[in-house]
Parts: structure tokens; sequence; C-alpha cells
């Protein structure tokens, strides 16, 4: 971490683009006269040219075609909407760098009422730091449809103690309920939903994973295109307190501090194959998901997001994995369920330098509307938050485009966590946002540019024709989203039912902050929910192309984004000022595809496929 905490000016990409361009201009002046002098020296005794040419004006700014930003607030209802769980780090001074992480959470739809409740993953004191007290557990809130949530935890079934991280929720058995897997320090667990009160699977199911592993994001989706829901789970550093307490890590000499992972070695990520039943057969070696270094023959990854896309429009998802210091994954499906990892090739690898970044949280989508994907990964402070754009030529070829698609430099000095893209004004077109915040609490007094605590940041989608595709939002006009915070896991839902999406936002040792989207633009809208076929009746993979307005949007059914967290499984199109939807593709997990032309507008549509 020390090598990564070195001062920046946020206005230096702006100042550099400025020169940059200044530059351009004195080379065409250069130019200009260059070619002068020949003609002369060629003409002898020729009268001079008389050049004349525009004087160059430097702009004022470099977003000179940005159209009127909207003016959204997110107004905070935890505690008025019932939310009152605090995260347990177990911190007590240590400095121990679990604590440091924070826990996941997940909108779910656990009862099966049609509204999206809300799962927060706890950790729990250390065994040598125990008391007599009951360890804390995670917390489960049914919502009532209107965004006021009862806390059912008691009772449930998920009223256990674990060290847990992530959570990854999905119907892994086919039943037709939201089933809950929970990562952890140590063992992960599946709980299985029998119609809203859970019970734990032993050894989940086969997915536990080894007593010493530490496990972070975890996600359902078909990777071997058999129908049903397999699980892909990030795993972290080889870690051990004891080993942490022997580095003894500090930023100043003399206080203990949260050490880096660079510190430890590396583990691989696991793949389980479902049966169907729920069960799982550990398949990571045999699927080709095992990286490991070429000069020490260990384990590179140290994974703490993914998500899943098909990158290449073939009909099958790959996996996208952000690592945290050492280089991102991206592995190619062949369509049977074995992976080639072609980060480095691909370009997602490494930053604009041929850097590995300290990458936590990631999400990818159609960000400009025309069928380019945009891989975003949030960032250890002072380095930029990655955009990797897909590239024309060939689906396989990304470009980090952060500084020129305008989330550069406002993200630099930013420690980010969670990160997804969703469409928060409605108006047809992602926008971005991070949840913030750093590991040491008094990194100030160190590092004058950070702060422990610090706001989330939301970024516009400017649309086409602008030079860039985000701009920074103002902290001035985002209300509670703005309020500093030791942010974590980030994820949406539509909590009341108004067609908007709101934010959670976990804090480490914290309460979390949940956010009610208060946009009053006109925008419509519309809501899809799909239900699939036997195994993945959710339609986790589906991919759907909706029209209107003369633009087509592109989303795809996948609830695993951001860190440690899962997003609602109904997919929200902003229409803006389309009054209709002129068409509507769906293709299936299966690759059969449906068209659609009877859409309602300001309403949750439930689609069925065609055959279930």
């Amino acid at each position: 971490m020390s090598e990564r905490e070195q001062e920046y000016v946020p206005a230096d990409d702006a100042i550099i683009g400025v020169a940059f361009k200044w530059s351009l201009g004195v080379i065409a002046v250069v130019a200009v006269v260059v070619v002068a002098v020949v003609l002369l020296r060629r003409q002898g005794a020729e009268a001079p040219a008389v050049i004349e040419r525009e004087a160059i004006v430097a702009p004022d700014r470099l977003d000179q075609d940005a159209e009127e930003m909207p003016v959204v607030g997110f107004t905070d209802v935890t505690t008025g909407a019932g939310i009152g769980f605090v995260h347990e780090s177990g911190a007590t001074g240590e400095k121990l760098l679990p604590e440091s992480m924070g826990g996941g959470c997940a909108f779910l739809d656990h009862d099966g009422d049609g509204d999206q409740d809300l799962l927060l993953v706890n950790a729990m004191p250390w065994p040598h730091d125990a008391g007599e007290a009951p360890a804390p557990t995670m917390a489960l809130y049914r919502n009532d449809g209107a965004g006021a949530f009862t806390d059912v935890t008691a009772g449930s079934g998920l009223d256990v103690a674990c060290h847990g991280m992530g959570v990854a929720t999905a119907d892994a058995d086919g039943d037709g309920d939201a089933d809950v897997y929970v990562t952890a320090l140590g063992p992960n667990r599946l709980f299985r939903n029998d119609g809203g009160r859970f019970t734990e699977v032993p050894e989940a199911g086969g997915a536990a994973g080894g007593a010493d592993r530490w496990s972070t994001s975890a996600g359902f989706f078909d990777a071997d295109g058999d129908g049903d829901l397999d699980l892909f789970v990030c795993n972290y550093v080889a870690w051990s307190r004891e080993q942490d307490v022997r580095l003894n890590f500090t930023l100043n000499g003399t206080d203990r501090a949260y050490g880096p992972p660079k510190l430890y070695e590396g583990t691989h990520c696991s793949l389980y194959r479902n049966d169907g039943s729920g069960a799982f057969t550990d398949v990571s070696a045999a699927s080709g998901i095992e990286v490991s270094n070429p000069a020490t023959g260990k384990p590179m990854g140290k994974a703490l997001a993914v998500t899943f896309v098909d990158v290449d429009d073939d009909g099958d998802l790959d996996i996208l994995v952000a690592n945290d210091t050492v280089q991102n994954f991206v592995f190619r499906n062949d369509g049977g369920g074995v992976f080639e990892e072609i980060g480095a090739v691909s370009g997602v690898a490494f930053d604009t330098m041929g850097t590995a970044t300290g990458a936590m949280g990631m999400d990818a989508g159609d960000l400009r509307n025309d069928g380019r994907l945009g891989v975003g990964i949030a960032n250890f402070a002072n380095e930029s938050t990655s955009l990797y754009v897909q590239q024309e030529r060939d689906p396989w070829q990304f470009a980090d485009m952060s500084g020129a698609e305008g989330i550069g430099s406002p993200s630099r000095l930013k420690l980010s966590f969670g990160l997804f893209f969703f469409d928060y004004d409605l108006d047809g077109r992602l926008d971005m946002l991070q949840a913030n915040g750093h590991l040491e609490d008094t990194i100030s007094e160190i590092q004058p540019s950070q702060t422990y605590r610090q706001p989330a940041q939301l970024f516009w989608n400017r649309g086409p024709g602008a030079r860039s595709c985000f701009a920074a939002v103002p902290e001035d006009t985002l209300g509670d989203l703005a309020r500093p915070v030791v942010g974590r896991a980030a994820a949406y839902a539509d909590i009341d039912e108004d067609g908007d999406l709101d934010v959670v936002i976990t804090e480490t040792g914290d309460r979390p902050m949940l956010l009610r989207n208060d946009q009053d633009l006109g925008h419509r809208w519309v809501r899809l929910k799909l239900v699939g076929g036997p195994g993945n009746r959710d339609a986790i993979g589906a991919r759907i192309d909706l029209t209107a307005g003369g633009v087509t949007q592109r989303r795809t059914v996948m609830p695993t984004r951001s860190y440690l967290s899962q997003m609602e499984l109904p997919l929200t199109f902003g229409l803006g000022d389309a009054e209709s939807v002129e068409g509507l593709t769906i293709r299936w997990p299966d690759g059969t595809r449906e068209t659609r032309s009877d859409v309602p507008v300001g309403k949750l549509a439930v689609i069925r496929r065609s055959s279930s």
C-alpha cells in the first residue's frame, strides 16, 4: 500500500489535456512555417506568401460538449426504513487484514412476494477476542413493497455466525426460490430456501472450499451450457493471523497498519459444477480457471470481484475477475465449461502503464448503446478507476479509456470498492456509481490527500456525441449519497416500486446506508422480470435488446456485479422521453430467441419463456 500512496493533484489530467491540445496547435503552426520556408526557397525572389490562420484559443474546460446534467438527489432512509444492522468487523486494534474488507449485501426476493428484500453479511469477533455474548449474525430484512423493511433474521435459518464476506443468490436447486451462498474467511455456507425459510446444506453441497480459504465475491451462472447454475468463487490471498502479526506492517514506522496483499501468496479461484439438484463438484483444475505464476508455479490470483458476460456474443458466458495487485483475469468460455485465460492478450489485465492495480469491484455493460462492452474496475487510492472499452475490430480486444471517458481524474484520489453501472436518471443510458472508503482511520495524518471516510461517486452518462462518455456529478447535488462513509459493497434495486433504482452501500464496522432515489425528471421506464426453464428459472445469463426512441439498449440478467454483492433480478430500462417500446428481443440462456412487441411502459412486466 505504501508504494501506492503517492500524492496526486486532481486537475492534472485536465491540465495535461489542455497542454496536449496547445502542443498540437504549436506543432501545426511550426509545420505551416516550415512548408512556407520551403516554398519560398523554391520560388526564389517571388514575393512571400501571406499565411492566414485563426488564432488558437485554449478551451475553458475539456467537457464543452456536455449536455445539461440532471439533478437527482438520494436520501438516506436507512433508519426510517427499519434497517438497524451494524457490521461487526472484529477490529480491536490488531490491524488484521480481513477486518478492513467489509461485508457484502444482496437484494433478493426471498419470500416470493415480488418485492426486493435485503440481506446483509456480517463478520464476527476473532476467537481470541470473543466474549460470552452471542456472536452477531447476518441480517435478513423483508420488504413490504413500499420500501419499509422488517428484520426477519431470527428463525429464518440465516441467523448463523461466521466471518462472512460476500454473498451470491440464485435458485441453485431448481425448485423456484432463491438460495443463498455466503463466502467467508474459512468454510463457505450454502442455505437452501424452503419457501422463505432457509436450511443450511452440509458442506455447502460440495462447495464449502477449504477451512484455510479466504473467499470473497461469488456468483451463479451456467458455465457448461447444461441448463443449470454452476458456481464461481473468488478466493483472495493465503492469509493467517500468525503471518499477519509476524509481518508487523506499518505506515509511519511505529504503529501497526493493514498490510498490503503483496505480502501474501495468491490463491486459485474455484469453479463448482452443479449436478442439477444443488449438489456441486469442484472442477476448478479441469476447467482451466486455475492460473499459476509462470515464474514461481504458485497461484497467481488475488480475486475480489467477478462478473459474467458474453464478450464475443457466441451464446455462452465468459468470466471477468478483478485481482488485487496482480493482473486481472479474462476467462474465455469455449461453450463446454472449459476456459482459457486471456486477460493480458485482451488488454484487461493491466492499466495503461502496464501495471497491475489494486482492483476491488467491477461491472460490465453496453455504455454507449452501440453494442460494445465497457468493463469498469474500482481500484486503490491514487489509481484511477479503470474503464476498459471493447474495440470494434475484435471483441476480445479492450483499451483502458478511463481518462478519455471522463472518470480518470475524478476517481484518482479515491479508494474504491463497490462499482456498478445503472441508469439512475432513466434516460436510457448506463451511468456509474462507486463506493469509496480507505482502510486506515488515520490515513490523513500520513497522506494529507486521503481521508478514511469518503463520499461515493456518481458518473452521469452524457450520451451520443459527447467526447467523453461520463461526467462526474457534483457532490452538492447528490444529497446523502455524498456523505463520507467507509464504503465497501454496493448494490441497487427498486425498493419502493416507483420505477427508479435505489442503492445500498455497506460500511465496514458501521451501519449500511440505504439510499432512496428521488429523481423526478418525468422519464418513462420499463422493468422486466424473466422466468426461464427448469434449472435456471430466473433466466440468469439471458440477454435483452430493447429499442425505444430509435435507440437499442442491451442488458444481461446477471445479479453478480460490484464487490461482494448481488443486484436485483428485474432489469430496468430508462426510456427518457420515448412513449413506447418499439421492439424487444430476448436471447434466452439456451440460445432461443424471442421477440415481443407488447411491452407495457411504467410497469414491471413478467415474461415467461414460451416453452416453460
